[in-house]
């Protein structure tokens, strides 16, 4: 991903004209009907009381997958550490999901290689109209440009928070959902090449947006990235506030319902570009849940040893809470 301008990081949140309780557009009809076209200024529904349902999401369990990631090096396409994690993933989600699909691409990388990358998508009722797409990106970065020491920064990065921390929350909701059928359809987006390099990122996001199932359209999307800092704390991503305001409003209700609310202030953070841009460009409303405030991101220190399993407790959570109530 790469950060926005520096400055808007703590910004109060202003919604001139439209209730917090927004959500209500995200029951079936709302979105896939006349609200999911509403601006940001117009005014929404309140949302109904829900019933909250028990979560077995293990915190523990995802962090130790975070562990299991960096273990294979660093995922950077082409490598070795790269191919054992595709093939750790699809052989676990395969005892998972219903259905598991590797939708391999090429890349013309700037260097002039051809590059080998793939998109793992596993789905969960694959059958059901109305769904819900998840998203985090597998690849780690393969150069450290932000190390402080400059001799490391053409070294490529463990990944432990940037690339394993989003797999790691995915892969546990896989697991919780194989005991437990979703009331909606899931999707579990892994995108390849989100973080190759300067003018070579979103590529799988990318090519997803451009290769999805015929007439694809989920209610919405939530992409996951950096959630196992030590100190998690997510505010509202600007863009994401943009393309899906809607869809902030029920991720943030949601935490405050199930008691995370302080990891998710309704301030702003600064502006990523991310994976859910090229999704919501396509017509996919995805949001970003993302903390910044990671001083080891993109250095040789991004490690398991600098991740927690705390935040991964607060996002699993709130999503397997989301999913299971039915979105």
């Amino acid at each position: 991903m790469r950060r926005g301008p520096v400055g808007a990081h703590q910004r109060r949140l202003s919604r001139p004209g439209r209730p917090s309780a927004a959500a209500a557009l995200l029951t079936a009809a709302a979105l896939l009907g006349t609200a999911c076209d509403a601006s940001p200024g117009q005014s929404r529904a309140a949302a109904p009381d829900r019933e909250l349902i028990p979560v077995d999401f293990d915190a523990d369990s995802a962090h130790a997958l975070i562990a299991h990631q960096v273990a294979f090096g660093p995922r950077v396409p082409g490598t070795e550490g790269h191919a054992a994690q595709l093939e750790w993933m699809v052989e676990t989600l395969r005892g998972y999901a219903d259905t598991v699909e590797v939708r391999r691409f090429t890349h013309a990388a700037l260097s002039g290689d051809s590059v080998e990358m793939a998109n793992v998508f596993a789905r969960f009722r694959p059958e059901a109209r109305d769904r819900i797409l998840l998203v985090a990106h597998w690849d780690t970065r393969p150069i450290a440009d932000q190390d402080p020491d400059p001799e490391r920064r053409g070294e490529p990065i463990p990944g432990a928070n940037d690339g394993g921390s989003g797999v790691a929350v995915l892969m546990e909701i896989a697991r919780v959902l194989s005991s437990h059928s979703p009331p909606l359809g899931v999707d579990l987006l892994f995108t390849d090449g989100e973080d190759y390099g300067p003018g070579e990122m979103y590529l799988g996001a990318t090519h997803f947006a451009a290769n999805s199932p015929p007439g694809y359209r989920p209610l919405y999307g939530i992409l996951v990235d950096l959630v196992a800092d030590r100190s998690p704390v997510f505010p509202i991503e600007p863009q994401s506030e943009h393309y899906a305001p809607e869809v902030v409003d029920l991720v943030w209700r949601t935490a405050r319902e199930i008691g995370m609310g302080a990891y998710f202030p309704e301030t702003f953070g600064n502006p990523v570009d991310d994976d859910h841009i090229p999704l919501n460009q396509a017509g996919i409303r995805t949001i970003d849940i993302i903390d910044l405030d990671f001083p080891q991101w993109h250095t040789t220190a991004d490690t398991f040893e600098n991740t927690s399993p705390e935040g991964l407790e607060a996002v699993g959570e709130v999503l397997t809470q989301l999913i299971l109530s039915g979105g």
